[in-house]
């Protein structure tokens, strides 16, 4: 379905789930609204989503609730496994597979006056005397914008730490180190830079497509020098996004972006010694 013309409709199997579980959480007197954020919120919603639930809960009722979130979770569906979300930052989510058929579902738990603290408006889907709703009313959202000088501040030392891995031959830890710029530095800017929701590296082949060639060319094989090439240009992607993006006040680290730039460029001189074109 094209989406200009209004949102995609909610799979089956995502609406099943739904009609099936909001009158068991209804049912529990504890819980004050259920909400749904990602593509569901946006209208975007696939048969390859995941869904994305807030579940607010009476504040009085939260410690209580906490350490029953998987009795709460194997209520709602066929529960196959669940876990919390302390690797992604966020233990209060309840991460969980039902089926079948399959469908990763996000619990995320939160006392009622927590809802405020959001990076979007979620969309309501089910709530008791309008108590969600006044506190969304009452504290607008703050959307999610990357922190540049933070990475300003960390770049080029990662930069040089990966040099040192390729010329060390580590090229495992090599390609660890270019997913993880992809995920924390340039995925978010140019999603940013797009004006899309800037979370790792999530949907740019649709919502930054401009830089999609880009993120492409920081990808690399097994390879010291296809690594090298890799690095190389994830530095050039770096810098177009930080001149596109960057705020005012930044500060940038000139001295320490020439010496890893030129610490780059020792080890791409070294593997060229050691390999050179045919």
């Amino acid at each position: 379905m094209d989406t200009a013309h209004g949102p995609r409709p909610v799979p089956s199997r995502h609406a099943a789930f739904l009609e099936a579980a909001l009158p068991r959480l209804q049912a529990d007197e504890r819980v004050v609204a259920v909400a749904a954020g990602g593509s569901l919120s946006t209208g975007g919603m696939d048969e390859w989503s995941d869904l994305d639930l807030v579940v607010a809960v009476e504040p009085g009722a939260a410690a209580e609730v906490m350490p029953d979130r998987r009795r709460i979770a194997a209520r709602l569906g066929p529960l196959l496994a669940a876990f919390t979300g302390e690797h992604v930052g966020e233990p209060r989510i309840l991460i969980c597979l039902y089926g079948p058929p399959l469908l990763h579902v996000d619990l995320k738990f939160v006392p009622l006056p927590e809802a405020a603290a959001r990076t979007e408006d979620p969309l309501i889907l089910w709530e008791r005397d309008g108590r969600l709703s006044a506190v969304l009313r009452a504290t607008p959202a703050a959307p999610l914008v990357p922190d540049l000088q933070w990475i300003e501040d960390r770049f080029w030392v990662w930069v040089h730490y990966v040099a040192t891995k390729i010329g060390r031959g580590e090229l495992l830890e090599t390609l660890d180190a270019l997913a993880f710029l992809r995920r924390q530095v340039l995925g978010p800017l140019a999603l940013h830079a797009e004006g899309a929701l800037p979370v790792g590296v999530r949907k740019v082949e649709t919502r930054a497509r401009p830089y999609l060639d880009a993120l492409v060319r920081t990808t690399a094989g097994y390879d010291p020098r296809a690594c090298a090439g890799a690095l190389r240009a994830a530095v050039t992607l770096y810098r177009a996004l930080r001149a596109r993006v960057a705020p005012a006040t930044l500060t940038p680290h000139a001295e320490a972006e020439a010496a890893a730039l030129g610490y780059l460029a020792t080890v791409e001189a070294a593997l060229a010694a050691l390999n050179p074109p045919a």
